[in-house]
């Protein structure tokens, strides 16, 4: 075949590629948001191999948007259709606020992988804590620990000086004297771990460390193609996953700047399954109870209502 006669003919394949792409899906693109702390493996792994687009068909955008307030915001505006990996916290400070947010399957649960760390060892009770300067982030999963340790004691925030910052500025304020402790998660937690830094106390039995996968029950309901999709897209980067786990973690190592030995200690304390369990569905209400009693709602929140069926 000559090139005159060969142009039309890719031009015919390249037509009938792009009626192909994404045929039977209601929308044409989907924006996504991407997060990678504290340990967000299939996050990054997606990154990799691009499973939500090619599972889907459609070309999928990734917005780095750290904060959990700022990504529910995007996702009621409009600007996100999908938060994949967003803390349970977030979810139900949004919700509560009015917006239309709903569950859509489970990212991640690692109580162990959220801890108050020192350099002081003589930290370690409830009690040790008593007027001492605690810094970390306000309406997290991390604020929620520091809460649920103090209660085991009858005491509560009122009792410590809690400082409001971000991981990494708790981290510095704990390592430069002027916070007493910190609480610090992901790559953070680890690089305090290896520089000996005393744990004081982690998740285990205090908090459900909730990450959710979610989106707006008006998109749900407009396209249930979508989100089906979106369910097939998930399970497949859990399926590559567990079928290549060696390589989810280098991934993951290089995205964090962790070696490979940190991120294999680190994914063991997580789960990734994506079935909502009545153990999610307990630790989203336990949650919702905190968020009320620290006054951070101004109404006891009934959570029952936040799951796409």
């Amino acid at each position: 075949m000559n090139a005159k006669r060969l142009i039309p003919v890719l031009l015919l394949l390249l037509l009938a590629a792009s009626a192909a792409l994404g045929e039977g899906v209601s929308v044409d693109h989907l924006t996504a948001t991407y997060v990678t702390s504290p340990l967000n493996i299939p996050s990054i792994v997606d990154q990799e191999y691009r499973l939500f687009e090619s599972t889907l068909g459609i070309p999928v955008t990734y917005a780095e948007i750290t904060s959990g307030a700022d990504q529910t915001q995007a996702l009621a505006s409009g600007d996100v259709q999908l938060l994949y990996a967003v803390g349970g916290t977030s979810v139900i400070l949004s919700a509560a606020n009015g917006a239309d947010i709903r569950v859509l399957c489970m990212y991640s649960r690692a109580p162990r992988a959220f801890c108050l760390y020192s350099s002081d060892e003589s930290l370690n009770s409830p009690e040790s804590l008593r007027g001492k300067v605690i810094a970390g982030p306000a309406g997290t999963n991390l604020h929620e620990l520091l809460v649920a340790y103090l209660a085991t004691a009858g005491m509560t925030i009122d009792d410590v000086q809690y400082v409001s910052m971000g991981i990494p500025e708790a981290r510095a304020a704990m390592e430069n004297g002027s916070a007493d402790a910190a609480l610090l998660g992901g790559a953070a937690a680890a690089g305090a771990a290896a520089q000996g830094c005393h744990l004081v106390c982690d998740g285990e039995g205090l908090i459900s460390a909730i990450i959710a996968v979610a989106v707006t029950g008006e998109y749900a309901d407009a396209h249930p193609d979508v989100i089906k999709g979106i369910r097939d897209a998930h399970s497949a980067v859990l399926r590559k996953m567990s079928d290549d786990p060696e390589t989810a973690y280098a991934l993951t190592a290089e995205a964090l700047g962790l070696t490979v030995d940190e991120v294999r200690s680190m994914a063991a304390v997580y789960d990734f399954s994506d079935s909502v369990s009545d153990a999610d569905r307990e630790g989203f209400q336990k949650t919702a109870d905190f968020l009320f009693a620290s006054g951070m709602i101004d109404a006891p929140f009934d959570t029952s209502a936040l799951y796409l069926n």
